[in-house]
Parts: structure tokens; sequence; C-alpha cells
């Protein structure tokens, strides 16, 4: 069996107030639609082979986000394994975008199952700046080891 691999861009910038604030994006599609609490994500998406995880990170981020990726130099963040065995690698990048920008991409998929009837939703419905602890809950479980690894590399710079 292949493992799917995805890998993403974990955008944060320091507002006027102090702090720091994360961009995170709920998952688009039916699926999430009625949850808050662990229906959030990285701005990520799927590679293949063929392609470096950081170029996917962006493509992916401009795909999902409908923004280019804001200039500067990632920080390799690692990889997590998430609990249906998918591979997540992420970086970290200091930028900042307004949410109301935002123009996600789309995807189809039979909905509802078993009708036939294709239907495309949006990859992410919505996009939100916050601060860790608030990301931290609301996060896939296994991203949020993420927010750690930001956090350290941030303490130490």
């Amino acid at each position: 069996m292949t493992v799917k691999r995805s890998a993403g861009l974990l955008l944060f910038r320091t507002p006027a107030g102090g702090g720091v604030e994360v961009l995170i994006a709920h998952m688009g599609g039916p699926f999430w639609a009625s949850r808050d609490e662990g229906a959030w994500s990285v701005p990520k998406g799927e590679y293949e082979d063929g392609e470096t995880p950081e170029a996917a990170a962006r493509r992916e981020f401009t795909e999902e986000l409908g923004l280019p990726v804001p200039p500067g130099e990632t920080v390799p963040l690692g990889t997590v394994r998430q609990s249906g065995g998918k591979e997540v690698t992420v970086w970290a990048l200091e930028g900042d975008l307004d949410p109301a920008a935002v123009v996600p991409g789309v995807f189809a998929m039979e909905w509802p199952r078993g009708s036939g009837v294709q239907r495309e939703f949006p990859e992410v419905d919505r996009v939100e700046w916050c601060a860790p602890e608030e990301a931290g809950r609301k996060l896939v479980t296994a991203q949020r080891v993420f927010l750690d690894r930001l956090r350290e590399h941030l303490e130490g710079r």
C-alpha cells in the first residue's frame, strides 16, 4: 500500500500587540460543514513522486487559498503521520494575508453518497488568524505538533 503524502505551509505573523497568530483553514465539503473542533488544517495537499514536498506545499497553498505564497524564507517543521496514515510535512512562513481575499479552490465528489450526482465543494470554506492556543483546539489532532515546533523555532531565534 502506498502512503499518501501531503505538504503545507503554516503562515504566522506577529501582530502589533505582540504574540503570534497562525493562519488555519476550515476543511470544505459536507463531512466538515457542521464541525469546528478538529476540523481545521494547515493549508496543504497531496503530492506525488517527482515533486518536492516544499514545492507541493507552495502549490497547494496557492490552490487552496487562491492567493500567492507570501515572500520569505520557510522553516521546516517536520513530518507527522495522521490517524488515517497520511504523512504530512509542513513548513512555517512568516507573512500576512487578508482572509477576506481568499478564493478557495474546489474539488468534486459524489454527494449525497450513492446518488451518482457529482457536486463541487470548496477545498476550504474559511480561513482564520488565531493564537496558537486556539489553533490547537481547532486543528486536526496530529497537526497540533506543528504549533509546538513553531513555538520552539520562535523561542530560539
